[in-house]
Formats: structure tokens, sequence, C-alpha cells
């Protein structure tokens, strides 16, 4: 049963990949005339249930980027601004291990435009983009505008499948509300915009929360902050003319730390746009900025130096503390951010760059997660003052968890510096040497939890605390866990974080052998994942599979395609499939989204879809359209020398299990 299941399953995704060639998005147009000579261009789009396209700002290393290109416009306008979009949604993607962003439901880009040629009649434009459910399309859309003041019935100009149409509302209606189908109807100029799709919480902004939380608990047990602790609450309840008020003025204070911090997380938000911080989060120079702001807060919290801000600002908020009051109250826990800042800086420092990589909300979220832990002991000892018997006296053991955050901190440096590294593919910080330089952070770590080493700031210590010792265990545990990351062991705990297996001096790992060596590699072949030997010219690989005497395996294949990576790390990692393409098959790998040029000579247009074939992409993916009759990506195909399908029942499958690509695999090699 188990089999059949799966075969059912295979036969479906067949299905599906053969039915969304044209594509899963319904696009449409319209003009809006701001001025004389300035519009605004709108593209809107209807996404399939399931599917989704990803925005313009999907970071680099990640699936592909829409992108918005305007085709005559020198001479005849200008572009005001980069293209806005509707509302989007951004989730982490553990397997190109950025936060990817796109739109599910409905789409709208609007780009405005100042025109320079009164007599200008039309403006080409064309999107690209990648559109996704359990396989991935590439799309070229060609849009033409005609603008308004060329146009004397004022009717929408709408682009759909490549040619200019009228807008059919009967074939509108069932996707578009009922305000959008009047619109229409009243054959204005100006299509309603499509409605934002409700989003849900992406599970990124509940991961900020939880950190900076416990960041908060954290920056609570350091030598700033702590000794603070029941100073403040003993103030409240023996100033206050009763238990009452001491509660009621402890809760006030509690409060106006989380305001103060949240207030601090809209500040960042609000001065660089919600969508603009996971820009910056991911670009090269704001990379190298955080690395260096990480090292400089490590280094201040291992004891080199201390990062205050001036004396000034916390002799004002004191002065103003003193008048008393609700107000007096509100100014005593600025006075704690301030006095406190040289350790919780760093922290909330470090929070604000990682929320900034989740866009949105994220440093709002981020603020409110790590004031409420630094507010909870304030109220609470001041419900129940006799807990603070049981508080833990000051002492040396702060300073350590100064400087076993100083540790994360570097260590956490190092993951943006890398960023950087992938981005520009410098290999200057590959996989090797970034889980090497985590192994000396770690590992000296654990040699300072054993008090092996000291720091400046250190009491001396007569014995080490049992606390101590099971907090060196585990750091230790964990720096023995990455040794062998070095000989290509996946570190699935960590996988976010280091370089991927690719990107390193050698993907077998340090000191790890390929079954085939350079000496013998054939002509116009690498090593690509898993140590297989991967042809990406058809050509190529069709001779080498004539002197070798084996079936050919194409693999339509993207580098920013999402589940082409789910099925190489989850499903050509089994055994027993790995075996069939190392022994049995020549395998050709196409990638439809290679933006390299073609030759001039082999620049042509597609006799299948009269595209233009331009790029070494563009190809592969006319190659599929034409003998496949489908653009989606995974897919697989067994073929012979002649390019005949092994399997006639089903000639192509795409994203499957295990078993089911195993059986798909044994059935082509019975008949070849």
């Amino acid at each position: 049963m188990k089999k059949i299941y799966f075969l059912v399953l295979a036969f479906l995704a067949m299905l599906t990949a053969n039915a969304q060639m044209l594509d899963p998005v319904k696009w449409n147009t319209a003009i809006e005339k701001k001025s004389d000579n300035t519009y605004v261009l709108k593209f809107n789009g209807v996404i399939e249930k399931e599917w989704h396209l990803y925005s313009q700002f999907t970071p680099e290393g990640g699936p592909l980027p829409l992108e918005v290109i305007f085709k005559n416009q020198k001479g005849n306008y200008i572009l005001v601004g980069k293209a806005k979009e509707s509302k989007t949604r951004t989730a982490y993607n553990d397997i190109f291990e950025v936060n990817e962003t796109f739109f599910e439901g409905k789409v709208q880009i609007q780009q405005e435009i100042r025109l320079e040629n009164p007599k200008l009649v039309k403006i080409e434009a064309e999107l690209n983009y990648q559109v996704c459910k359990e396989v991935c399309i590439n799309q070229e859309k060609k849009f033409s505008f005609i603008l308004p003041t060329q146009n004397p019935e004022n009717t929408i100009s709408t682009t759909e499948n490549n040619n200019i149409v009228t807008p059919q509302v009967d074939s509108l209606a069932p996707s578009l509300g009922a305000a959008e189908v009047a619109s229409v109807n009243k054959e204005q100029t100006v299509i309603e915009a499509v409605p934002e799709v409700p989003q849900e919480a992406p599970k990124g902004i509940w991961t900020i929360f939880i950190i900076a939380f416990l960041s908060g608990f954290a920056a609570l047990l350091t030598p700033c902050v702590f000794p603070l602790i029941p100073m403040t609450v003993s103030f409240f309840t023996k100033q206050s003319k009763n238990r009452a008020a001491g509660i009621r003025n402890a809760i006030f204070y509690g409060i106006s730390i989380i305001v103060i911090y949240v207030l601090l997380g809209l500040l960042v938000t609000t001065i660089f746009g919600a969508g603009a911080l996971n820009e910056i989060a991911t670009n090269v120079w704001f990379n190298l900025f955080f690395f260096g702001l990480l090292v400089v807060f490590a280094v201040s919290f291992l004891g080199a130096f201390e990062i205050v801000l001036p004396n000034s600002w916390a002799n004002k908020v004191d002065a103003q503390a003193d008048k008393g009051g609700l107000i007096g109250i509100l100014f005593m826990a600025l006075a704690l951010a301030i006095v406190s800042f040289s350790c919780t800086g760093p922290i909330v420092g470090t929070l604000l760059v990682e929320a900034a990589s989740k866009g949105g909300i994220a440093p709002v979220v981020g603020m409110f997660g790590f004031s409420l832990a630094l507010a909870l002991p304030f109220m609470l000892f001041a419900l129940f003052p006799s807990w603070l018997q049981s508080l833990p006296k000051s002492g040396g053991w702060l300073n350590t968890v100064k400087v076993f955050l100083g540790f994360l901190e570097l260590a956490l440096a190092f993951k943006f510096l890398s960023n950087a590294d992938l981005v520009l593919q410098l290999h200057l910080l590959e996989r090797e040497i970034f889980l090497a330089i985590w192994i000396a952070i770690f590992g000296t770590l654990a040699l300072y939890l054993f008090g092996k080493i000291s720091l400046p700031h250190d009491s001396p210590m007569t014995h080490i605390s049992v606390g101590r010792v099971m907090m060196g265990l585990l750091v230790l545990t964990f720096t023995i866990y990455m040794i062998p990351g070095l000989w290509g062991a996946p570190l699935k705990l960590i996988s976010a974080f280091p370089p991927p297996m690719e990107y390193s001096e050698s993907p077998q790992g340090v000191g790890g052998t390929s079954s085939v060596s350079d000496a013998v590699l054939p002509q116009g072949a690498k090593f690509g994942v898993h140590g297989l030997t991967v042809f990406e010219d058809y050509e190529s690989g069709l001779a080498y599979a004539k002197t070798v005497n084996k079936p050919i395996l194409l693999d339509f294949t993207g580098y920013a395609c999402v589940n082409c990576r789910k099925m190489e790390n989850n499903v050509w990692s089994d055994p027993k499939v790995l075996s069939i393409l190392k022994n049995e098959v020549v395998l050709i790998s196409l990638y439809v989204d290679d933006k390299r040029a073609l030759p001039k000579e082999q620049q042509t247009v597609s006799k299948t879809t009269g595209a233009t074939i331009e790029t070494i992409g563009d190809k592969w993916t006319d190659f599929m359209i034409s003998r496949y009759q489908t653009n989606t990506q995974p897919l697989y195909v067994l073929i012979d020398w002649e390019g005949k399908s092994l399997n006639s029942a089903q000639p192509t499958i795409s994203y499957v299990g295990v078993e089911a690509y195993e059986n798909w695999l044994k059935t082509g090699l019975s008949k070849f």
C-alpha cells in the first residue's frame, strides 16, 4: 500500500507540473494619471491557491527575486523611485538560510514614471519572477501600457499573456472583489488596488520574541543590572506611603521600562522603514558594519573597555527622577536604561541587528520581549518582597555572565561576515574556516568556564561552582560536536549559521576524498552535490553517456530553486538513490535560471513560445517547454541516447519522496 501511495503522489505531481506550464498567476495592468506628465503603472496579479511569488526584496543567495524591467525608457520617460509592492510575507528558508519575502493570494506592483516625451503612446515593460508550490516556475511576462492621454475613450489598458486585451469582467469576477469588479464595470481609468491578503505572523517574529526574552534575562544577570534589583525594590517599598502604593509604583516602573525599549524598536522601524530593514540587513556593506559592531561589543564584554553613555545624561535624568510622582518613576526607568547601557547596550544592539533581518515590526517585538524580561523581576519582587532574601549575592559570577555573552557576540559576528562573503562569492570565509573559528571561540569559552584562563575583571577563584562546571561541559560538548563538520558532517543543529556544504575548500570536507579523482573527471563535467559527477551541458553529457553505455537523467533545476535543494538533500542523499545516480546513469543538470549570456550567434527566438533566448537559462527553459510541455522545477526525465523517455507511463517526475523516486528510476532503467 505504501508503494502505491507514493506512486499516486508522484503521478499527481506530474499532472500538476504539466497543468501549470503557462503560469499560476493571472495578470492585468492599469494606469493612474497623477499630473500632466506623471503616471503610476500598476501590475495586478491573482496567485492561485498554495502558490507564492517571490518579492523584489528576497535577499541574494535565496530564490529568484522579482524583476521589473521597462524597455523603452531612453528619451521617453524616467522612473520615479523603486517599484512599490503590496503586502508581502517574510519567512525563514532553511534550505537557502535566508529570510525570503513573497506574495500569497494577490500581488500589486506600482511604478511611478515621469514623461519626457509628450508624444509617447506606449510603454513596454516586463516582469521576471519565480512562483513556487511543490515545484517552481520561472516566468518572463511582457506588458504594454497605452497612456491615457493618447487614449480618448479613457479605457483601461490591460495585458495578459503578452497581448493587449480589453478587460473581461466575467473572467476576473471569480478572483477580484466586488469593489474591483465595480470599478471595471464603470470603465474607470484606475483599477482599485489589489486588497491585501490577511497574512499570518511569520514564525521568525516568534523566534525573535523568544530570543529577546531570554536575552532580557541574560541582561539581568550582568554587573550593571543585577545589583539594582534589591536597591530599586527597597526604594519603592520604603518610600511609598503603604504597601499598595509601593506595588503600584513598582508596576508602573516596570511598564515604563517596557515603554522605553519598545519606543526604541519603533524608532528603528520608523527611521528605516518596515520593508527597508530586510533589504539593509542583506546588504554587503551593512553586514560588514554589523560584523565590526558586534566585534566591538564582544571585546567590551570581555573586559577591554566599557561602552558608556555620557555621565551628563545620567545626571540630568536623575535630577528629574528626584521630583517623585509618576513622572519621576518614568525618569527612574530611563535612568536604569542609561546607567546599565554598558551591559545592555551590546545585547540590545545585537537584537536590533537580528530583528532587522526579519523586517516589519520585528524590532518592536524584539524590544518588547527584552524589556518584558528586564521589567518582570522588579514588579514580582515588589509584589513579594520576601523573595529578595533568596537572591544570590552580587559577586564575580556576574562578570562571568558578561564574559559568556561576549563570546556569544563574537561568534555571532562571524555570521554577518560570512553573509557578506557569500554574497560577493569571495570564498575567503568558507565552511571549514568558519567552523574552525567557531571551534576556537567555543573551545576558549569552555577553558574559561573551567577556570583555565581568566580575563581582566574576573575575581580570584579558589574553586569552580557546580553550575559553572555544568555550563562548561555543555559548551565543550558543543565544541566537540562541531569538529566533525571539518570532515563534511552536516551539523544540522547549527545549519543556519555556517556556509553551505558546497561553499567549502572541498565539498567532501577537510581531508575527504571523492570516489572519482580530478584526473579522471570526464571532459565537460564537474563534481556536484554528494560527490556526483554532473554535466551542465546536454551535448557533452550525451556524448559521455554513449561512451559508457548508460542512460541519461536530465535534471531541470535552478540555482534559486528551493525544492530542487530539498530533493538533493532529502531524496538524492538516500543510499539506494545515491547509488543509482553514481553508478547507473549519466546526470545532466540544466539550470533554467542561469543568467550568463549566450554567444550572439546562439541567441534566437523560441519557436514554441516566441520569447527571445538570450541566456543559458533561456536555452534550457525553452528546451524543457518544447520537449516536455512544462517549465516547472525540479523536473527529472530518464532518457536514452535518442532523447526518448524510458518511462513511457510516467515520462517525467518532480517533487516526490524517496520510495517513489527510486521506483521511477528502476522502472526506467529496466527498459534501457
